[in-house]
């Protein structure tokens, strides 16, 4: 995975799919895909310097990947409140959108890097 872009509330991040991330249908296998949205996620969640953890994520596939494919993960900011927050990634392949994921967060006290601008 490489890492485009991190702002406050969103994150994109791309992966290729290799050979050995294909399943027995010769398409990329869905724990990838997956993964990498949870990552978009995880960087958009914490981009306030809030240590923040998932409380729940659901992913929804669109359509197959194949190897070769380029997987571009771009997470949004849908609202956050108190110590909530929810957030929107699509995945994309090209111009394919091949999957939506939905994450949950929860801060759970403290700072990811000192004197990176948040409180305690």
């Amino acid at each position: 995975m490489n890492i485009d872009r991190v702002g406050p509330g969103t994150a994109t991040l791309r992966m290729t799919v290799r050979p050995d991330m294909v399943n027995g249908h010769d398409t990329g296998h869905g724990g990838f895909t997956f993964t990498l949205a949870d990552s978009a996620f995880a960087f958009a969640c914490n981009s306030y310097n809030r240590r923040t953890v998932a409380a729940g994520a659901e992913i929804r596939f669109r359509a197959p990947t194949r190897v070769g494919d380029e997987l571009v993960a771009t997470a949004v900011e849908r609202c956050r409140e108190g110590r909530d927050g929810t957030y929107d990634v699509t995945v994309t392949a090209g111009e394919t959108v091949v999957a939506t994921f939905v994450g949950r967060s929860r801060e759970v006290g403290g700072v990811l890097w000192p004197g990176g601008g948040a409180e305690d």
